[in-house]
């Protein structure tokens, strides 16, 4: 079955080129990963790692995933559908979208958010999380002042979030690491400094922690408690292109990330989510996604620390 879904997802991927084509938990129950193992219940993938593949077959690419052994994932959208309809194509996958990535909007509407809140009760969602900031119309942004509006509005968010049950979340890349107005304060100080812990609590991308100079073991001391979820992604060992983003799957590339996950129960950690941000773009194939996931996910099964 696994093998005749793959050539049926690498074959639909063929063809598409050719066309062109009401509590919050405050802090996890259980922190994971403290007995020198990642639980296999709290391992999920990141859907934007398939985009490409759930474009060409939701159904079909959900099965594949059960198959390797996940039983959460986190969404970006719904792929076309309605809540509902992608909730449906997650149960019949045997898949739960414990996670899902929703930008806050910009300028804030509490309306707009309240709608979105809705959709992330239908699809059963424990955590919703903003997933990019940093990037203004001339590059990084340098103004604490804009940082700190946006700190206001997460906060906002987060407030509705946990009236509505859930636990908001903010997604880090590396441009939050700039320096602001000339200091040695970052965006990302300012950010976790000016939103409250009880609404905003931080979703970790390790790769992009490092691609800002910033050592994820130095979040998880300063942010105690605050981490619930991570993204596990590489850094490719070498390339011959510095200017572009090296990704590599998880363990194959120079991120010791036993390191981290000893610090799982200080940081208050609950997810490992497995992401490759290029899956399935040339000279990727849709294809290579699938390992990614299952690369990932093997990885993250075995490791020891």
């Amino acid at each position: 079955m696994t093998v005749s879904r793959r050539n049926l997802l690498g074959a639909a991927a063929a063809g598409a080129a050719a066309l062109g084509t009401s509590t919050v938990i405050s802090a996890p129950a259980q922190a994971s990963g403290t007995s020198g193992r990642v639980p296999k219940d709290h391992i999920s993938v990141q859907l934007y790692t398939l985009r490409d593949q759930l474009n060409i077959d939701l159904e079909a690419s959900l099965e594949e995933l059960a198959e390797i052994g996940y039983t959460r994932v986190e969404h970006a959208g719904f792929v076309g559908r309605t809540a509902a309809q992608f909730k449906a194509a997650l149960d019949n996958a045997g898949l739960r979208a414990t996670s899902g990535h929703a930008g806050i909007p910009q300028p804030w509407n509490a309306d707009t958010w309240k709608r979105t809140l809705e959709d992330a009760a239908i699809i059963g969602n424990k955590y919703i999380v903003h997933a990019f900031f940093g990037l203004g119309p001339n590059g990084p942004i340098r103004d604490a002042a804009v940082y700190r509006a946006f700190a206001a509005d997460l906060n906002k968010a987060g407030e509705l979030a946990r009236r509505a049950g859930l636990s908001f979340g903010y997604h880090n890349h590396h441009l939050e690491f700039v320096r602001q107005d000339g200091t040695d304060r970052t965006g990302f100080d300012i950010l976790t400094s000016q939103t409250d812990p009880r609404y905003v609590h931080l979703e970790v991308d390790l790769y992009w922690a490092w691609r800002g100079a910033s050592d994820p073991v130095d979040l998880i001391h300063k942010h105690r408690g605050r981490i619930r979820q991570v993204h596990v992604k590489d850094l490719k060992v070498d390339t011959s292109n510095f200017t572009s983003a090296p990704f590599e799957d998880a363990g194959v590339g120079v991120i010791d990330f036993k390191r981290i996950f000893r610090l799982a129960r200080e940081a208050g950690l609950d997810e490992y989510i497995v992401e490759r941000d290029d899956a399935g773009t040339p000279p990727r194939t849709p294809e290579q996604a699938l390992d990614t996931a299952r690369v990932g996910y093997d990885f993250l099964k075995g490791l020891r620390f």
